[in-house]
């Protein structure tokens, strides 16, 4: 069994966190279902989808150490995911906006004899943005592809979060500490023994 990960995601920041983290590994993508059932409990979203995108990244890649994440925000019990357009991620700023919000990061790593998943909690909290803030960080960034709308290493986060409680590495998309310890524990992997 080799060390060598897989990491099955489209994410450039994910791959940059586990570049960082000094893993070695390759990345593939392919186009993989992430619905889940419509009365399923919100924290637990991001974790099944993981689990889910991991089963069919298995199929296709059998007896690779795959990883597989998902990022979900939510407040108020709804689901944020990615804004389709301007107004849908002014709506989603707007009422983050002065509020603490909560992000979950399901992961899941498998290879041909074991698969363990799990779930990390950031609370995050904005301070009032206003409504020229929000204008210029959606013109000028362009959140479409992040859950919630917004990027915490980005401007509206250099400027508008006020505190955070948990991994903020788990904001950025990938909670690099839990992963480290998953790896380390249960699939005796680290990146010093490449």
């Amino acid at each position: 069994m080799t060390n060598r990960l897989t990491l099955c995601s489209q994410s450039p920041r994910r791959k940059q966190i586990l570049h960082d983290a000094k893993y070695k590994f390759e990345v593939k993508s392919v186009k993989v279902d992430e619905s889940f059932p419509v009365n399923m409990v919100k924290n637990k979203v991001a974790e099944f989808i993981a689990v889910q995108k991991n089963n069919q990244y298995q199929n296709i890649f059998d007896k690779k150490n795959i990883i597989t994440a998902d990022t979900t925000v939510i407040f108020e019990d709804e689901i944020f995911g990615k804004p389709n357009n301007f107004a849908e991620a002014k709506r989603m700023l707007e009422r983050l906006s002065g509020q603490t919000h909560q992000v979950i990061t399901g992961v899941c790593i498998s290879n041909a004899t074991q698969n363990f998943s799990f779930s990390s909690i950031t609370d995050v909290s904005f301070k009032v943005l206003s409504s020229k803030e929000i204008k210029f960080y959606i013109d000028k960034f362009k959140p479409f592809d992040k859950a919630g709308g917004y990027a915490i290493q980005e401007w509206i986060g250099i400027i508008g979060v006020v505190g955070i409680r948990g991994c903020y590495y788990n904001v950025v998309g990938l909670p690099i500490q839990e992963l480290f310890q998953t790896l380390k524990d249960k699939f005796r992997i680290l990146p010093f023994n490449h």
